[in-house]
C-alpha cells in the first residue's frame, strides 16, 4: 500500500464586508480581551460613529473580517474627518480609527492578512485621492505597533486623542 501525502489545511480567505442586516449581529458580539479594551471602542460604538460621522460629511468605510465564512474582526477607515481632534494632515486622507480581531480568532495570522487587504481597499481611493493613510495607537500596544510598522506605517511623532500617529504614505 502506498502511503498518501496529507496536504494541510488552506488558510482561510480574508476578506472585508459591509455590514448587512444579516451579520450586524454577529458583528456586535465580537469582542477582544480584557486587558485589550483599553485599546478599542466597542463594535457597537464604531458603528454609532459611523452613522454621526456620516450625517456630518466624514465618508466611514466600516467592514467585517471575514476569514472564509467567519466574522472574525471588525475595521472602521474613514476619510476627510475623525469627528476628533486631529492632526493637520488627516483632512482629506485616510484614517483606519477602529481595527479589531476577536479574542477566540487571535494569533492566526488575521490580523496581518486582514490588514493587507485594508491597505489594498484604501490604495483603490473609494472616497478620493489621498497622499496618506493614518492610525492612531496607544503607545504602549507594542503588538498594533509591530503590525502597522509591517506594512510601512512610520510614526511622526504627533498625538492624537494621546495616542501615537504611524502613517503610511500612499
Amino acid at each position: 500500500m502506498i502511503p498518501m501525502k496529507s496536504t494541510p489545511p488552506a488558510s482561510p480567505v480574508i476578506t472585508l464586508r459591509t455590514i448587512t442586516l444579516e451579520n450586524r449581529r454577529a458583528m456586535f458580539n465580537l469582542e477582544v480581551t480584557e486587558e485589550q479594551r483599553q485599546y478599542v471602542a466597542s463594535n457597537l460604538s464604531s458603528v454609532a460613529s459611523c452613522y454621526v460621522l456620516a450625517t456630518n460629511g466624514a465618508q466611514p468605510f466600516p467592514f467585517i473580517i471575514y476569514a472564509d465564512e467567519q466574522p472574525v474582526g471588525f475595521v472602521m477607515i474613514v476619510y476627510g474627518t475623525t469627528g476628533y481632534d486631529e492632526p493637520s494632515f488627516a483632512v482629506d486622507n485616510y484614517c483606519i480609527l477602529r481595527l479589531m480581531i476577536d479574542k477566540a480568532h487571535q494569533n492566526k495570522g488575521y490580523g496581518r492578512r486582514a490588514m493587507a487587504q485594508i491597505t489594498a481597499f484604501i490604495r483603490t481611493f473609494p472616497a478620493g485621492s489621498a497622499e496618506c493613510c493614518w492610525i492612531p495607537y496607544k503607545q504602549d500596544n507594542f503588538a498594533a505597533k509591530k503590525l502597522y510598522e509591517c506594512f510601512g506605517f512610520r510614526d511622526n511623532g504627533e498625538a492624537f486623542n494621546g495616542e501615537a500617529i504611524s502613517v503610511l504614505q500612499l
